[in-house]
């Protein structure tokens, strides 16, 4: 692929995991974290915090990444994203805590929108689509590692799940010795984007897509770690297994998009991914045992791969030269500001069969209108 080497990929690829790691890394010790900080807010801020923190930054973000380069604003983000969040196992006051959770969300849409500029910026047509179905692979990849260790971690002691993050600086290392400068790099034709007059309908489209189909996947983060030990008397490391088993499947997933896009179109495709989520909170919502407990997290997984990974791609051809870096911060504040929402709907009930039944009737309903808003945008 172009002239990236295979470890300049895989680099690409770990520092594309660090995305998801940033909520994730300590959602299956979320209870002794909240008890041992003594945090007054609900628990569920310490895993979106970071996600608002992108939504805020993602705009200037944005605008940076056209004057700095993609590699230099990714070197940029990965510092600050290992120091502010390892220092987050050490701050007392509820305050600086949501400070310094804010800002590891400036650094995490640094690292998402740099290294997305990079692949867009190298690779091209089904290369390109296959590289972001990696990058949507590697991101759930993370989870299941992050979230595994982050629950084995949390079990011998709550503060050791934010050394995870300290991940950055072994990326940092690899960008630097692996990745080439744009400047060192031959683009052939092929290797640039489209210059013609942008589609700022479908970007809109791939946006709001974008927010509620991460909003829906993030709702079982938010949630399940509380549920899961109230309604089954899982363990830490169990949740981190079940969360990471859910991300496992959205790799498979992931793998296996390009195919479902050859054969249905990408709008058929994103709108069934959201299908899959209304299955997995519907289960959820009617049932109360195991079985049932592991189909609603391939449901979800499943829902994620359709979704999440083919939207990135999406939101690329649909940029040009001139707006890739807007349309990149765009996308990034869309995802984030999903996961952001998804802490609200614990308020719309204490009761967890109401909020995933709430869940499948939203995922059903958004669905259809982005089928609707998809096939409306093809004919025009």
């Amino acid at each position: 692929m172009n002239d990236i080497s295979k470890s300049g990929i895989f680099t690409l690829l770990l520092v594309s995991s660090l995305t998801i790691m940033v909520g994730t890394a300590i959602a299956p010790s979320l209870s002794g974290i909240v008890k041992h900080l003594n945090f007054a807010f609900s628990p569920s801020w310490l895993i979106t915090i970071p996600s608002l923190g992108v939504v805020i930054f993602a705009p200037l973000i944005g605008n940076l990444v056209n004057r700095l380069g993609s590699l230099k604003l990714l070197i940029l983000g990965l510092i600050p994203y290992a120091i502010l969040g390892v220092i987050g196992a050490f701050i007392s006051n509820n305050y600086l805590l949501i400070l310094d959770r804010l800002l590891l969300g400036a650094a995490t849409v640094a690292i998402q929108v740099s290294a997305t500029t990079y692949i867009a910026e190298y690779f091209t047509g089904e290369k390109r689509m296959k590289m972001i179905a990696w990058q949507g692979m590697s991101i759930e990849l993370g989870g299941v590692v992050f979230l595994a260790i982050g629950g084995i971690l949390g079990q011998m002691s709550w503060q050791l799940p934010f050394s995870i993050y300290l991940i950055a600086l072994v990326c940092l290392i690899l960008v630097l010795k692996t990745l080439p400068n744009s400047t060192s790099i031959k683009k052939g034709p092929e290797a640039t984007l489209k210059t013609e007059k942008p589609n700022n309908k479908k970007v809109e489209v791939i946006f709001y897509a974008s927010l509620l189909a991460m909003m829906l996947f993030f709702i079982g983060f938010v949630t399940l770690p509380l549920y899961l030990p109230e309604s089954f008397g899982l363990s830490t490391s169990s949740i981190g297994y079940y969360l990471a088993f859910i991300s496992l499947i959205a790799i498979i997933t992931a793998s296996q998009m390009p195919k479902m896009v050859k054969v249905f179109g990408d709008g058929k495709t994103v709108s069934m991914g959201f299908m899959f989520f209304m299955l997995g909170y519907l289960v959820l919502a009617i049932t109360a045992n195991v079985p049932f407990l592991i189909m609603a997290a391939v449901f979800i997984g499943i829902g994620f791969g359709f979704t999440i990974p083919l939207l990135n791609h999406m939101m690329i051809e649909a940029s040009t030269i001139q707006n890739q870096g807007k349309n990149l911060g765009l996308f990034s504040m869309a995802v984030f500001g999903g996961q952001f929402l998804s802490t609200f709907i614990e308020y719309i009930s204490n009761n967890y069969t109401a909020v995933y039944g709430i869940g499948a009737l939203l995922a059903f309903l958004i669905g259809a209108t982005i089928l609707y808003l998809f096939q409306k945008l093809s004919k025009n």
